[in-house]
């Protein structure tokens, strides 16, 4: 049993422990190697990187880099990750054996340490097998999407997809969903986390992959999977006639992801012409080549190419996938030859407006507003509140992450509600509650079918989303993030909001911008609230303070989970009738650099500003 950090042993001592019982366990001889090499050269620090901490699973699960050691995505690590899953699931599932789970992966691949999604996936699905629980294993890969689907539809106790999305191409991913189709959420990451930690030692079938071929617990799931969901896309087609005339062209590109033949099977789906894909990045390419982050919301600079090509097509349209197909980007070419990228926010509003106006044209029936929702994330845009109040239907706001969106979801659900639409600014949408996730492919053909029905009345993206702002009031937003790698300073920072004017003190202003009301997540502060409560779930091992001002505005500063940013998202939402959107703009951007100033202080603080 490795010797926990703060039990005693020294760094070195423990240390040595770590890497003596690697040697004992480790059967990839890359790895393997690597940890010999560097403890030949006495390399302790790359040792400490390699051993310094083992991976944290959150309630995203884990995401790091492939390499050696217990601080990286390799072969042993998933083993015993996957171990601890295993027993943690016995202990909560009495029907395990006869359920089983789902296990799919994207297509990353680490050369240098022999660790690959699919390798990932198929040791993961070796110690399943070898407890005698049935695994639904993809034999291909496949958009993230598809495994909380494959969990509701197949009703199985869990889904793991390996996948780092849209992350850097040496890191790697493990994902895990739970039996309501949704992504983990507190307690369980806890209780995994221990699971782990008491069956680190491999188990005697664990590295005999071969064994799970010839086992009748194995299924392949891809081909009834595959054909099912898109059966039950089909349900989210409303304009067949429109789809099969139109003559709006698009560009997809799956950016050397898994997304490409999935998406053309969803504009067949919907009698829509798939769209033309960019050669250089249809198929999949775990050294992402062409792109410097295979992240479609960086923008324009993942989707040069796309340009390229639509402009040489005549597309107007542009349609991006990041490498696990949950996220969709979209561009449109505008009448000055610019091409626009619509932020998550836009299209947010773009796919919410249609999603509601499509389902209140087959439900006139005014009741049924009362039991349908729409819901987004506290740092998305507030547009769908807006469009709620006046159209009758409820908007809940969840803390940050598709893990809430999804289990709240499914409550209401479980409920006979309606869930139409979730939504959040990391361009990330659940256009379709059969999968209760960001669904990057349904996202992509429904939004293909909304630019197809708007140029049946002569109208772009552009011009629909602005007649919702006409229509429901301007919503203005802002985002972006300073990086910061000390921890002590981060904390710092949040502390000097939190005892702004002396102990506990927020801040009443930030500049000339007055504060109307503070809602700190991180300790449960809220003082909207009669008791100062807040209301949605606090966690103190993340930073969250959430400023509203008396001009409408709206700002909120947290940490990442994943990365070291430090980000700010800001919205001006005006009401109906106020109709400068340029001055909005204006006070909006006042608004952030007085933020950027006197909240972040980043001279101060020594942060490094988001590169352009």
């Amino acid at each position: 049993m490795a010797a926990p950090e703060g039990s005693g042993l020294g760094e070195d001592a423990r240390l040595d422990q770590e890497t003596a019982q690697w040697l004992r366990w480790d059967k990839n001889s890359l790895t393997l190697e690597a940890v010999k090499r560097l403890i030949a050269e006495g390399n302790k620090e790359e040792l400490r990187k390699c051993f310094g901490a083992r991976m944290e699973f959150g309630t995203a699960g884990l995401r790091a880099a492939m390499g050696p050691g217990i601080s990286h995505m390799n072969d042993l690590t998933i083993i015993q990750t996957t171990q601890g899953f295993c027993r943690y699931l016995e202990k909560q599932f009495s029907d395990l054996k006869q359920k089983g789970i789902v296990i799919s992966f994207d297509a990353r691949a680490h050369p240098s340490s022999g660790g690959s999604s699919r390798r990932f996936a198929r040791l993961a699905a070796t110690t399943f097998i070898s407890q005698g629980i049935p695994v639904y294993l993809f034999s291909d890969i496949t958009p993230t999407p598809f495994v909380p689907f494959t969990v509701s539809h197949l009703k199985l106790c869990a889904g793991i997809m390996i996948t780092a999305s849209h992350n850097p191409k040496q890191d790697n991913g493990y994902k895990v969903y739970w039996d309501n189709g949704a992504q983990i959420i507190s307690p369980h990451d806890k209780g995994i986390s221990q699971a782990i930690e008491e069956n680190l030692e491999p188990w005697p079938q664990a590295w005999d992959d071969s064994l799970i071929d010839s086992s009748p617990l194995l299924h392949n799931p891809s081909a009834s999977i595959n054909n099912d969901y898109f059966e039950d896309l089909k349900k989210y087609c409303f304009h067949r006639s429109v789809n099969r005339e139109t003559k709006v062209k698009f560009v997809h590109t799956s950016v050397h992801g898994v997304g490409h033949s999935f998406v053309q099977s969803a504009f067949k789906a919907f009698d829509l012409v798939p769209p033309e894909a960019v050669p250089e990045q249809k198929d999949p390419d775990p050294e992402f080549p062409t792109v410097k982050y295979p992240n479609p919301e960086e923008g324009k600079g993942v989707l040069t190419l796309s340009f390229a090509l639509a402009d040489k097509t005549k597309a107007r349209i542009v349609l991006a996938n990041d490498p696990d197909a949950d996220r969709l980007a979209v561009a449109e070419k505008q009448d000055s030859g610019e091409w626009r990228v619509f932020s998550g926010n836009e299209l947010g509003a773009l796919l919410g407006w249609w999603l509601f106006t499509s389902w209140k044209e087959k439900n006139q029936d005014r009741s049924a507003l009362k039991d349908t929702y729409m819901l987004s994330s506290t740092v998305s845009s507030k547009i769908l509140r807006a469009i709620a109040l006046k159209e009758g239907f409820h908007f809940e706001e969840t803390l940050t992450g598709f893990k809430w969106m999804g289990n709240r979801a499914k409550q209401l659900i479980d409920q006979g509600k309606t869930v139409l639409f979730a939504f959040e600014e990391a361009i990330g949408y659940m256009c379709c509650p059969f999968v209760l996730d960001k669904d990057g492919v349904s996202a992509a053909v429904i939004s293909a079918e909304l630019a197809s029905f708007l140029a049946t009345k002569n109208l772009s993206l552009s011009q629909q989303l602005k007649a919702i702002y006409v229509e429901y009031g301007y919503h203005i937003t802002k985002a972006s993030y300073f990086i910061c790698h000390d921890q002590d300073t981060i904390k710092k920072l949040f502390e000097n909001l939190r005892n702004y004017d002396g102990k506990n003190n927020y801040p009443k202003a930030c500049g000339k911008f007055e504060i109307s009301a503070i809602r700190d997540l991180t300790t449960g502060y809220d003082d909207s609230q009669p008791d100062k409560k807040a209301v949605l779930p606090t966690s103190k091992s993340s930073q969250m303070i959430t400023f509203t001002f008396a001009n409408g505005g709206v700002a909120t500063m947290r940490t990442s989970g994943t990365e070291p940013k430090i980000k700010y998202y800001a919205e001006l939402c005006a009401p109906p009738g106020n109709s400068d959107p340029e001055q909005l703009k204006k006070e909006l951007n006042e608004l952030v650099s007085a933020i950027e100033e006197h909240f972040f202080q980043p001279q101060k603080y020594n942060l490094q500003p988001k590169a352009d």
